[in-house]
């Protein structure tokens, strides 16, 4: 068994899939199907995880009035709960999917924290972080929280001599990468449009992507992870940079793979895989998790079958 995997949700949310013919606005929509899951992006990797074999502890803010949805989810794949419960709800996104695979995001507002709930978050971070151990840090941040806040959370895996592994946006991202270069994260993975918000310009072609990963890089990080949905995800690091792309599956949903990538990437730093490697398992966790409901893997082969057949392509 590898060693245990530590992710933090500051603002987990509880997912509704509506799925419908096609969505009819200003008129009744008559659902298909609807399920509800535990989610919130740091949630979806510790399942992911789980479902991979691996030890997982979950840390983060939830609202104790609906926690029983994340417990549940918890006890069925033993992933360790050390949520800190605040008073309230955790909120609700809406997703109204379509037969075509058009999706329409309505995120109810949440909880608000306060400065002392994230003091608490970064005790428990601190009594789980261990030398070499991997935390995912994932997601938005709660009303109430600065937008530095996962700086502190991030000077408290380095100075465990953890490693930090980070998927957020705007500006939380922004500020994450002006943290001390002690401080940094190990790995990110935005997608094109979150690293063009950060970058503050367009990033079209190949060659401009690649530049703006290796402006990261010059950073500090190590490895730097741009997911582009169809057109793949571009993995840069010290051994190089290549373009992953999964084989083609027919889907009518896209819902949770940058997640599953996570989860994927999460796990092929646990191995110390080389750069192809961590792009092909990365790669078969997102193909993976396309159209599947909820926060989980198929079985280990059809992982490890779409990670086989996704096609490289060198850079430089």
């Amino acid at each position: 068994m590898s060693a245990r995997v530590v992710t933090v949700t500051l603002n987990p949310a509880i997912d509704q899939t509506v799925m419908l013919d096609a969505l009819q606005l200003g008129a009744v929509n008559r659902a298909i199907s609807a399920r509800i899951d535990a989610g919130g992006k740091g949630v979806n990797v510790a399942s992911c995880l789980a479902d991979w074999g691996v030890e997982t502890t979950a840390t983060g803010l939830l609202g104790r009035a609906n926690a029983s949805v994340f417990e549940t989810l918890f006890d069925a794949k033993h992933i360790d709960d050390r949520f800190l419960r605040l008073s309230g709800e955790t909120r609700t996104n809406i997703k109204i999917v379509e037969r075509d695979g058009t999706t329409t995001d309505v995120n109810l507002p949440g909880l608000k924290a306060k400065a002392g709930d994230l003091d608490a978050v970064s005790r428990t971070l601190g009594d789980l972080c261990a030398a070499d151990r991997l935390v995912v840090l994932s997601g938005s941040l709660p009303a109430g929280l600065p937008e530095d806040s996962y700086v502190e959370l991030l000077k408290i895996v380095a100075g465990k001599q953890a490693r930090a592994v980070m998927d957020t946006s705007g500006a939380p991202l922004a500020a994450a990468l002006k943290a001390p270069k002690s401080a940094l994260p190990y790995a990110i993975k935005p997608n094109r449009h979150e690293l063009e918000t950060w970058a503050g310009r367009a990033l079209n072609t190949p060659a401009e992507l690649l530049a703006a990963a290796q402006q990261l890089r010059s950073l500090g990080i190590a490895l730097v992870v741009i997911s582009q949905g169809e057109h793949g995800a571009l993995f840069v690091s010290a051994e190089g940079a290549l373009q992953a792309q999964a084989p083609a599956i027919a889907t009518s949903s896209t819902v949770g793979a940058g997640d599953a990538m996570v989860a994927g990437l999460t796990v092929a730093l646990q191995g110390n895989a080389d750069l192809e490697t961590t792009a092909r398992l990365a790669t078969g966790f997102a193909a993976a998790k396309l159209g599947l409901p909820g926060p989980n893997l198929p079985d280990r082969r059809r992982v490890e079958a779409l990670a086989a057949a996704t096609r490289i392509k060198l850079h430089g």
